[in-house]
């Protein structure tokens, strides 16, 4: 089993990492935009915690295209369109099965998390 850690200001706070990857799985955790990417748009924060993520997932030896789950969670639904055609291009040919759930986040800053887990052979 290995642990991957992206230096996320909750990782040690809360007690978790980025991803753990176990017999082929990748199980990445709830991610938002890092603290110096926080931006007014949802479609920009949704890019930048998919960077993180992207990050998770390279170190890991997987790619978007591994991604078979996503969830997506919005303290607003209305936001979440916006954010599609970040998804749309981040996952292209690969898309993964998906859910999006409206609740409230860890700080109101945060207009979307998002948690994903891909699975790649091997690993």
């Amino acid at each position: 089993m290995q642990r991957i850690k992206s230096g996320g200001i909750y990782e040690d706070k809360i007690g978790y990492c980025r991803a753990v990857v176990a017999d082929g799985w990748v199980h990445v955790s709830g991610t938002v935009a890092p603290g110096d990417q926080i931006s007014d748009s949802v479609a920009e924060q949704c890019a930048a915690a998919l960077q993180v993520i992207e990050g998770a997932l390279t170190k890991a030896g997987a790619s978007f295209a591994d991604a078979v789950r996503v969830t997506y969670v919005v303290p607003n639904p209305a936001d979440f369109e916006a954010c599609w055609p970040v998804l749309s291009q981040t996952f292209g040919d690969n898309p993964p099965a998906a859910m999006m759930i409206s609740c409230p986040l860890i700080d109101p800053k945060y207009k979307i998390e998002i948690e994903l887990t891909a699975y790649r052979a091997g690993l």
